[in-house]
């Protein structure tokens, strides 16, 4: 569809783009057409308000604005549409090229409801404005459930675990999920807990307890200084009834795109109504991971007998010594650590900690194939395979770890 102007004498707009020349996005063009056939139209920046006042904009289900680097000086004008666009119930679709990661920020918090690199992926459009429609229908239909938190609650100052997986595949999800439902439903005390999931890309805790990834997440993480109890609530999905999770975004966004303060705040928010915090992190060493080292309680490290976690131990080691940070909090985790029975494998383990000079403090036995099936159903261990002696050590964890809190709480 060429730059012409909006006609509706046959069939309601449902979409504009909007940019400052459309033929810069000619992939736009042609996906566009696949999508709406001609119930599309395009508009410049300055024609973009005045059209959503008139008649013919009240069938507009969202808008795609397309921006590239030179449209970066004209923030104010674009946040302005967007704006509007939410004003009347428009979503806005995000598509954006050689944008910085900032920019991206300030027009996603400032509600832009889905975000796509240009050019397209193949099949990308089509996705998101399902994906819109999905939600807008969604919201209609009435509000999600969600988590009540009280805004006027003392605060609890709950402990903060973090998992760190040093390799992929070193059981850093399996321990952080597994480690929280084993202390929420520990003995009679029944602690709260909330697993918030870091890894912002490629987190699977949701895929571990089978939970949906709702769009609020997004919103939370990228706004949290409008963030309050009640919109962290609604961001968080239940377990249960017994878990709470803060899972990763339903889509992969730039792991800059949020930064230190973000973080703190959301951890903050998670200690203050929670006795136990678990943070998933990813394994990629960004620009917040110190907040979270900082201010963790225990900070576990997954790895396994191998090369390559050796070498991304002490290449961690160094990165934190080389900031001067605090990487004695740092307490390591072997993954399928050899049985009591295997002396070489134990000799390999203690040999491997002696060249890094560091302590092993933690031995997790090889689970077996009922891990991945746990996984695959969305279950804890305890739930799906209660004998599985991996899922033992990790309650034996939990124990210690709730006793050594308790024990803190009296010496207070």
């Amino acid at each position: 569809m060429s730059s012409e102007p909006l006609q509706t004498d046959q069939s309601p707009i449902l979409a504009c783009t909007i940019c400052r020349d459309v033929q810069n996005f000619e992939l736009l063009i042609v996906d566009m057409e696949e999508a709406l056939g001609e119930q599309w139209g395009d508009l410049g920046f300055e024609d973009a308000l005045p059209f959503m006042e008139q008649p013919d904009a009240e069938h507009l289900e969202f808008i795609a604005l397309a921006i590239d680097d030179m449209d970066e000086d004209a923030l104010d004008e674009l946040t302005a549409i967007i704006t509007e666009a939410r004003n009347r119930n428009i979503r806005t679709l995000l598509i954006a090229e050689d944008v910085t990661p900032a920019s991206l920020h300030h027009l996603l918090r400032h509600g832009a409801d889905e975000f796509i690199p240009y050019p397209l992926p193949p099949g990308e459009l089509q996705a998101a404005i399902e994906k819109l429609r999905t939600t807008t229908t969604a919201k209609a239909a009435g509000p999600e459930s969600k988590v009540t938190l009280s805004a006027s609650s003392e605060s609890r100052e709950g402990v903060l675990i973090a998992v760190h997986g040093l390799a992929g595949g070193t059981g850093a999800t399996t321990l952080a999920t597994n480690l929280g439902w084993e202390l929420a439903t520990i003995g009679d005390t029944t602690p709260s807990v909330c697993l918030v999931d870091l890894d912002l890309q490629f987190g699977t805790m949701s895929t571990y307890l089978d939970l949906p990834r709702p769009d609020s997440v997004f919103e939370l993480i990228t706004d949290t200084e409008s963030m309050d109890s009640d919109s962290f609530g609604q961001a968080l999905q239940k377990y249960e009834d017994i878990l709470h999770v803060l899972t990763a975004p339903a889509d992969i966004i730039p792991l800059d795109l949020v930064g230190p303060e973000d973080i703190e705040r959301v951890l903050e928010m998670a200690r203050k109504h929670y006795d136990y915090v678990i943070v998933d992190m990813p394994s990629t060493l960004v620009q917040w991971s110190e907040v979270v080292l900082q201010a963790a309680h225990v900070y576990f490290a997954t790895m396994e007998i191998d090369m390559r976690s050796a070498q991304n131990a002490m290449r961690l080691k160094r990165a934190l010594q080389a900031e001067d940070l605090p990487f004695e909090k740092l307490r390591y985790v072997m993954n399928r650590a050899p049985k009591f029975t295997d002396l070489a494998g134990k000799s390999r383990v203690k040999r491997l900690a002696e060249s890094l000079s560091i302590s092993i403090d933690l031995h997790l036995p090889d689970g077996g194939k009922q891990i991945a099936q746990a996984s695959d159903h969305g279950q804890p261990l305890a739930v799906s395979a209660a004998k599985n002696p991996l899922r033992k050590e990790i309650a034996k964890l939990a124990t210690s770890l709730h006793a050594l809190d308790q024990s803190d709480d009296k010496a207070a």
